[in-house]
Formats: structure tokens, C-alpha cells, sequence
């Protein structure tokens, strides 16, 4: 069975990880499945949504920075 290598530096970021997913997918009308199995998912859309989820969290992150700079 393979390790998982990409832990989450702040676990309680999970909660807020899922909620950015579900908010993304819905945003680009894509069902994200309840049971968290996506096997019958088209590469296409998940690759849709953690594109978009990358664009989002980068985003945040330039905001935050440019925020400090003052």
C-alpha cells in the first residue's frame, strides 16, 4: 500500500481544503460525489477543480502577502 506524502502542514485547514472543493465544483457544475470515492470521475473534471483550487489558494496568498507590505 503507498504512504501518503502530502500531508497538510495545518491539519484544521482540512475543513476549509473541502468546502474550497465543494465550492469549486459547484461553481463549474461539476457533482462532487458525498462519499468522497471520485473513480467515476472524469480525470477531466478533477483536474478542473484542483487547476481551479490552485488559482484560488494563490490568489489568497498574493492578497495576504500584499496585505503585509503596508
Amino acid at each position: 500500500m503507498a504512504t501518503r506524502t502530502n500531508a497538510l502542514v495545518v491539519p484544521q485547514a482540512n475543513q476549509a481544503l473541502q468546502q474550497l472543493k465543494y465550492e469549486v465544483a459547484q461553481e463549474l457544475g461539476i457533482q462532487v460525489p458525498q462519499d468522497g470515492y471520485y473513480g467515476n470521475m472524469a480525470t477531466r473534471d478533477t483536474g478542473a477543480i484542483g487547476g481551479h483550487i490552485t488559482r484560488r489558494l494563490v490568489q489568497i496568498a498574493e492578497q495576504a502577502m500584499a496585505g503585509q507590505g503596508q
